[in-house]
């Protein structure tokens, strides 16, 4: 059982930065990936980036270039910052992680809302 704590949401203009983490705790040795999901009002929930334990990344194509996901396994910490902020990034960001079994857990949301 894995629980996840996410913080660093909140409102920022158009052009702005901000830094999320989720910190995991619980049953940490079998995660494998590590990553982020988000969803917008009337939108499907999508993927945003994810890393995997051994440096694998992947991004929508939509953030790239804006977005960064690192994670420090010591800390059990997945960070994503972004930069360039646009109104469409505006939602409810997810963390998620996967066990090496292919299980997954959630945290419950933090709202990122980029409005001038």
């Amino acid at each position: 059982q894995v629980q996840l704590v996410e913080s660093g949401g909140g409102l920022v203009q158009p052009g702005g930065s901000l830094r999320l983490s989720c910190a995991a705790s619980g049953s940490i040795f079998s995660i494998n990936v590590m990553g982020w999901y988000r969803q917008a009002p009337g939108k499907q929930r999508e993927l945003v980036a994810d890393i995997t334990s051994g440096g694998s990344i992947r991004y929508l194509d939509f953030v790239k270039g804006r977005f960064t996901i690192s994670r420090n396994n010591a800390k059990n910490t997945v960070y994503l910052q972004m930069n360039s902020l646009k109104p469409e990034d505006t939602a409810v960001y997810y963390c998620y992680v996967q066990n090496i079994v292919g299980t997954d857990s959630w945290g419950q949301g933090t709202q990122v809302t980029v409005s001038s």
